[in-house]
């Protein structure tokens, strides 16, 4: 029996109060230079040491989480509405909503996701809010697909013929009937998608087309570190300890939601 990922739940909720909280109690500016504290290890006066300019390395994983949840949150919020609306129609309307559904589905899957990222951000300059927006619209497929399963499988059930031969409004079928038993599905795909958007905004930093200076986020953090990793390990270690704890957090939510969503199912079958 799967058990309540307590552990993982503390160290989401830790690193939420960190990033967002965390610069009212801790003082150290994320952008000011110190030159005579250059890429200075852990210590109880810099925690996670300094960066190659002198800038306190806690400070600005602080500021860069901030981008980096923000953009997560954000792109998975809009990745799946967008999905489940998408979804929804193609499992509800059927016939030839479906098929366009279809189609759109497989042009997008033509392109590789990552490469598609790429060459958007390529031609754009990469914010905060182009970020969200680019990854959005390339990350809503999977969403859609699960949706659009299950949307086919609660319209075949007998109520909802009965309802739909009672001429009641489509608008309270989907939202009545269809939404509370796609709630589940919604939420962990959320928590899947805010883990990718994560992963994908840290790529695209980590790439140097990304989150550009003065901003920052754990990918572009990391991205500075790689160029002294093998004299301040510290610099790449503790943005990518940051990323791994966020991505194995969501992910060990996401099982356990999965979990007791199969096994409401498995009851109510």
């Amino acid at each position: 029996m799967s058990k309540v990922p307590y552990a993982s739940i503390f160290f989401l909720i830790f690193i939420i109060l960190l990033v967002y909280f965390g610069g009212y109690f801790y003082h150290f500016s994320p952008y000011t230079i110190h030159k005579n504290a250059i890429l200075l290890p852990p210590s109880l006066h810099h925690i996670f040491g300094t960066d190659r300019l002198g800038r306190d390395l806690l400070a600005r994983i602080i500021q860069g989480g901030k981008v980096s949840m923000t953009i997560g949150v954000g792109s998975s919020l809009i990745t799946s509405f967008i999905g489940l609306i998408v979804g929804i129609s193609a499992g509800f309307f059927q016939k030839s909503t479906d098929k366009v559904f279809i189609v759109v589905i497989d042009l997008f899957l033509t392109f590789p996701t990552f490469f598609l990222l790429l060459a958007l951000v390529s031609y754009i300059n990469a914010s905060i809010m182009v970020l969200i927006f680019v990854i959005s619209i390339t990350g809503w497929m999977g969403m859609a697909r699960m949706i659009r399963s299950e949307s086919f499988e609660i319209a075949s059930k007998p109520y909802i013929k009965i309802l739909k031969l009672a001429k009641v409004s489509n608008i309270k079928i989907i939202f009545k009937y269809f939404a509370p038993l796609l709630a589940p599905i919604f939420f962990i795909s959320f928590t899947f998608g805010v883990g990718g958007a994560i992963l994908a905004e840290s790529g695209l930093s980590f790439l140097g087309i990304g989150i550009t200076p003065p901003q920052m986020s754990w990918g572009s953090i990391l991205n500075e570190g790689k160029a002294v990793i093998d004299i301040a390990w510290w610099v790449s270690f503790f943005p990518g300890f940051f990323i791994f704890l966020v991505i194995f957090s969501l992910v060990n939510i996401s099982d356990y939601l999965q979990h007791k969503t199969n096994k409401q199912e498995s009851f109510v079958g």
